[in-house]
């Protein structure tokens, strides 16, 4: 009875070390290397599109999330004041719902913009994601600002890169 009890109290503390443990984003505070796909299927490594000394908001999304239509919204509606900011939109849903979205805010048309697909389903472990929108955001070295899950409004992720 003794070993059952000492075995429940180690199993018990271990698990709630493991919660408390900090998201693989906020251990290594870079960009992860992953693989996106394109609306056409081609894949791309997402290190490799960065823009030098830009900073970097990652945003991860759903089409059918309401939330991120509407930011997406107002990301559009105020393009102008995150030239400066390279943003990737990235979901793990499939790749025709993405195409769709893209294609629905005419996304191609802002050079600042990148969709892709994250077919490996990497980013929401990496960030350990639990609502969306989720939004990494990055400075021009490349390195951790913040993370947030929710919707934020463009006051709001300006502030984060310091507009």
């Amino acid at each position: 009875m003794k070993y059952l009890l000492l075995l429940l109290v180690t199993i018990l503390s271990f698990s709630g070390a493991r919660s408390q443990a900090l998201p693989p984003y906020r251990q290594y505070k870079t960009i992860p290397s992953v693989r996106l796909l394109s609306a056409d299927s081609t894949g791309w490594e997402l290190k490799a599109k960065l823009q030098k000394n830009k900073p970097v908001m990652i945003m991860v999304f759903s089409p059918e999330c309401d939330h991120c239509k509407h930011e997406t919204e107002e990301l559009i509606k105020n393009i102008e004041k995150f030239r400066d900011i390279q943003i990737i939109m990235a979901t793990p849903l499939p790749l025709k719902e993405m195409a769709k979205f893209a294609a629905h805010y005419q996304l191609q048309k802002y050079p600042n913009i990148l969709v892709g697909k994250d077919y490996a389903f990497a980013l929401p472990g990496y960030y350990s994601i639990k609502n969306l929108p989720f939004h990494a955001f990055y400075n021009s070295n490349k390195q951790l600002i913040s993370g947030f899950e929710g919707s934020m409004s463009v006051a709001t992720i300006l502030k984060v890169f310091g507009k």
